[in-house]
């Protein structure tokens, strides 16, 4: 690259505040073309995905990059067909651009009501997994937006083998290639200079770690939607079914441990802890699951004592953190205490902790006789998501097509005046 990483960007930038201007307004058929032509692309490209695919493994298994991270990499066949079936599924999603709700008259005559419209241009910055550019691609697409993907080194040959189907589902559908562009250099200076755009960029989507979170929330001079950390909990009350809350417990941490919403802590009542615990920890023990305890719970089953450290941690890994508490008020203390925001979840079969719980657990997503895992756009309906926010303004939660637009003011008068009798 001849050019400056600034000047790159600057140009990324300027074509995709361009090209928002061109998505905003197209029409929802304009959209659902681009992106099954895209799948279409995919499809007929299953080679070429394999083929750069293979130049990043190689890549990350000469770099010494941990089994897990080289499994997050991988193009496999079947992830493949789950970009293509996303890609598919996003189209099939109702468009809420243009939506307006709440249009009422006011004593003047005039008619006040709110429209849902893009957000303009979003950054995206991910690490390792090459099916977010479609997940993140498709959704800024159909909701009308821009998008400028940073994904990580490691995964620059698949990401732009998938980007080359992208821009060809977007020419067939007549939309500006810049509506979706991915950066091309792997120069960490790309991403600062992303994320120190406001005049091109209108927010940035952290995906990764929580160090690339961190570094971005704090150095950021565009808004930024992000979680930093999954420390989620599973409450089992006083009024639990107990075989219920031991499936409901087993699910939460072992559907998958790398999620954000795997159960990293396990809270139990007091009054059930000694009928609850054994039976349970038998069932983690023979999965595989390492048990830390407080001293409550080591008195009932065999678990490594646990710290405060262990309270404060997202294992994305078996491991389980179990601490006993005095009933209702001392979970709802913990879970606010050392819990992230994220998602936290009850065993209960009495409404009333039911609705305590769900009213004072300040998380973006609060549970009932559900395991955790379930935080997940396409579980909540949403199709594919850009990101879980555990921030309070704006969007909360899984981030799909309706978090990725904002709503504005739409007037409607006959000629009134205000301060005057209508003409």
């Amino acid at each position: 690259m001849t050019e400056s990483v600034l000047d790159y960007m600057t140009r990324l930038g300027r074509a995709a505040r361009e090209a928002a201007r061109v998505i905003a307004r197209a029409s929802t058929a304009q959209k659902n073309r681009a992106l099954q032509a895209a799948a279409n692309a995919l499809d007929a490209a299953r080679d070429e995905l394999s083929a750069a695919n293979e130049l990043d493994l190689a890549a990350g298994r000469a770099n010494g990059l941990e089994p897990a991270m080289l499994e997050r990499l991988a193009l496999t066949p079947a992830r493949i067909d789950g970009m293509i079936v996303g890609l598919r599924q996003v189209a099939s999603l109702p468009d809420p651009v243009g939506a307006i709700r709440d249009m009422s008259y006011r004593p003047s005559g005039i008619q006040v009501g709110k429209m849902r419209v893009p957000l303009g241009v979003i950054g995206i910055i991910y690490e390792s997994r090459p099916n977010v550019t479609i997940d993140a691609a498709s959704l800024c697409l159909k909701s009308g937006n821009a998008t400028i993907l940073r994904g990580g080194s490691e995964a620059i040959h698949s990401n732009r083998a998938i980007a080359a189907c992208i821009q060809r589902g977007l020419a067939e559908a007549g939309l500006p290639s810049a509506v979706v562009q991915v950066v091309e250099t792997t120069d960490r200076e790309a991403v600062g200079a992303l994320i120190s755009m406001p005049e091109y960029v209108d927010v940035i989507v952290p995906r990764g770690g929580k160090g690339l979170i961190e570094r971005i929330s704090r150095d950021a001079r565009v808004p930024v939607i992000k979680h930093l950390d999954g420390i989620c909990h599973v409450y089992v009350a006083e009024h639990a079914e107990l075989d219920k809350a031991r499936r409901i417990a087993f699910n939460a941490k072992t559907y998958r441990y790398g999620i954000c919403g795997a159960m990293e802590t396990l809270l139990v009542d007091q009054s059930v802890a000694a009928e609850f615990l054994p039976e349970m920890a038998r069932q983690f023990r023979e999965k595989g699951v390492e048990l830390r305890g407080c001293v409550r719970t080591c008195s009932i089953i065999d678990a490594v004592p646990a710290t405060e450290e262990d309270w404060n941690t997202e294992y994305l890994a078996a491991i389980l953190s179990i601490r006993v508490v005095e009933g209702l008020d001392q979970a709802i203390e913990h879970i606010n205490h050392y819990g992230s925001h994220h998602t936290d979840s009850i065993v209960t079969e009495h409404q009333g902790q039911a609705r305590r719980f769900t009213a004072e657990v300040d998380s973006s997503s609060v549970m009932i006789n559900t395991p955790t895992c379930f935080a997940d756009g396409f579980e909540y309906g949403l199709g594919a998501e850009i990101g879980i926010s555990t921030d309070k303004l704006h969007a909360r939660g899984p981030v799909g097509l309706e978090g990725l637009t904002c709503e504005k003011y739409v007037v409607i008068g006959d000629g009134q005046l205000r301060g005057q009798e209508s003409i």
